[in-house]
């Protein structure tokens, strides 16, 4: 193993090679923090107005907007806010297990670091303990890692929410026009692609199936499409696209008047939710959406050599340093302190895992279909706790396609379209993971909270949800956000999985969910709920169902849609 230096509190400082694990990047706004413990000091951006820590770095003051900004040296005291012990994710220079943690400052505990928990039997660690920094450094960087302090007093509560998850019905923006755009749009066409493990098939050609699937769905032509939209768009993606709307109009030769592509949108289901706004607006009457995925493929073609690895270099990431390489690392910290909160736990989580199995056993297009028992979830080999391999989404190769129509061009159409009957976007937390909500997937309940602000429907009205499952504990946020259950009982709700099977009162992920039937995305889920609102979902039909409710999000910024049927 490389050598490294722990620099403690008498500022010891020996040289240190490069560990090989990923390194921050140094710039002219971060280096006080990276290379604080060159003598053993925690420095941390302060607002010179408010006296609030700001971090990661900025150049105003998110609570008073001022922009008088210095760096305080801090006591590198911290509470320990959330933990999750890496079994899956190899890191070079970091062999697992480790911890990944969370602290919050003492001086301010709105500021939350993400780093590595060391000098400690993980078995011993509790949410509140008292840590106390510790640098390691490598290279010319110092890490700040933290260990158990050695006076510990009673365990702290969590550091407390900017809006604590019952209160965001509170804080949703009035609308800015009672004209509602999602009166003038309906869904009118859905595709999809074969969906598999390692189908060796170009994302293109994958994509390109689900585009021409969706527009004869429709009963269109390729002439007829005057709009595209995709996600996450062009750009180095890896496995995660098919090369955005460049890709697609060069293959189909489309000349659209609106076009739309990118990854900072309404979460994976986002380009439908800007079609709407388009079609409403009048820029284009038919847009095409797509999303699609090749990562088993592109794992592959890495495995053997014919695609590079991406390149390497420093990272401007705040987490990638302590082998937070994952998203499953600050969703596992999330579910953590609902555990720790509401008092769930790893089978609250497995019903969500087994009645997605159930259905995707029905679903000929499901990649495990498999019986699956409370048994097999629970001993799972470990992922990042609490999450085992059945709390995560199936990697795999696939596209889907989704049509937005103005509503009056839709009824012109052979089938019956799909209307909209509200969506919400609205973001109410910060977009820094592990500075966001602590005990919810950050960004699902407020646009669950605004979705339901745009209708006088209530959830007791919804027959089938579609919501993402990235990772199990996702799917639960979307459920007690959405008003499913209440803030905290899922626990309740989700026990013995009745609630939520196809014939229970609330039939969730009907077609498998991205936990069985493959990582879609959130596409799948609204491929899915157009699907059973038509009456086409076959053995795994919901009887009658006339409303269903299609949420994508998984940390990133999220999208709640709630359809229906024409009545």
């Amino acid at each position: 193993m490389a050598e490294t230096a722990v620099v403690d509190q008498t500022g010891d400082t020996s040289a240190a090679k490069a560990s090989g694990r990923p390194l921050p990047q140094l710039t002219s706004q971060n280096r006080f923090f990276w290379t604080a413990g060159a003598d053993g000091v925690l420095r941390i951006q302060e607002c010179e107005s408010c006296s609030a820590l700001i971090h990661p770095p900025q150049p105003v003051c998110r609570y008073c907007r001022e922009h008088r900004m210095g760096v305080r040296e801090v006591s590198g005291f911290a509470t320990l806010a959330g933990f999750t012990v890496n079994h899956r994710f190899a890191v070079p220079g970091m062999p697992a297990p480790y911890v990944v943690a969370q602290v919050a400052i003492e001086e301010d505990p709105r500021v939350r670091l993400t780093t590595n928990i060391v000098e400690c039997d993980p078995e011993t660690l509790e949410l509140g303990m008292r840590m106390e920094v510790v640098f390691q450094q490598d290279a010319d960087v110092w890490l700040p890692l933290f260990r158990p302090a050695q006076e510990q007093g009673e365990l702290s509560p969590l550091p407390q929410e900017e809006i604590e998850p019952g209160e965001f019905r509170f804080h949703v923006r009035p609308p800015a026009t009672q004209d509602k755009y999602e009166d003038k749009v309906a869904l009118t066409g859905i595709g999809m692609s074969d969906i598999g493990r390692r189908l060796m098939r170009s994302p293109i050609d994958l994509t390109i199936d689900a585009c021409e699937r969706a527009v004869a769905d429709a009963g269109l032509t390729m002439d007829d499409i005057d709009g595209i939209a995709s996600y996450p768009g062009g750009g180095n993606v890896g496995g995660f696209g098919e090369g955005g709307i460049t890709q697609v109009e060069a293959a189909l030769g489309l000349r659209p008047t609106w076009h739309n592509g990118g990854i900072e949108t309404f979460g994976p289901g986002g380009s439908v939710i800007a079609a709407m706004i388009a079609v409403a607006s009048g820029a284009a009457r038919h847009v095409l959406c797509y999303r699609t995925l090749w990562e088993a493929t592109y794992s592959e073609l890495m495995k053997r050599g014919e695609i590079a690895p991406p390149s390497g270099g420093r990272t401007p990431n705040w987490f990638m340093p302590f082998g937070a390489t994952s998203a499953a690392h600050t969703l596992a910290q999330n579910a953590q302190r609902h555990f720790h909160r509401y008092g769930t736990d790893r089978e609250t989580l497995g019903w969500i895992a087994l009645n997605q199995r159930a259905n995707a056993a029905l679903n000929p297009t499901a990649i495990y279909r498999d019986p699956m028992t409370m048994d097999d979830y629970m001993s799972a080999r470990p992922i990042t706790t609490p999450f085992g391999l059945y709390d995560c989404d199936v990697p795999c190769d696939g596209s889907i396609a989704v049509i937005v129509s103005a509503v009056d061009a839709a009824r012109d159409l052979p089938k019956t379209p799909v209307l909209v009957e509200a969506v919400g976007t609205q973001i109410m937390e910060r977009m820094d993971w592990d500075q966001s909500t602590l005990t919810h997937e950050p960004h699902s309940l407020g646009p669950s909270a605004h979705m339901w602000s745009r209708t006088s429907m209530k959830p007791e009205d919804v027959d089938v949800a579609e919501l993402y499952d990235g990772f199990s504990f996702n799917c639960l946020s979307w459920l007690e956000g959405l008003g499913f259950c209440g803030i905290g009982e899922a626990k309740d709700f989700l026990a013995g999985g009745k609630n939520i099977a196809r014939d229970g009162i609330l039939p969730l992920n009907t077609h498998g969910g991205q936990l069985s039937h493959g990582r879609t995305h959130g596409m799948g889920l609204i491929h899915e709920a157009v699907t059973q609102l038509r009456g086409e979902g076959g053995p795994r039909q919901v009887a009658g169902a006339r409303v269903a409710v299609a949420a994508t999000g998984g940390l990133s910024p999220g999208g709640a849609m709630l359809l229906r049927t024409d009545s």
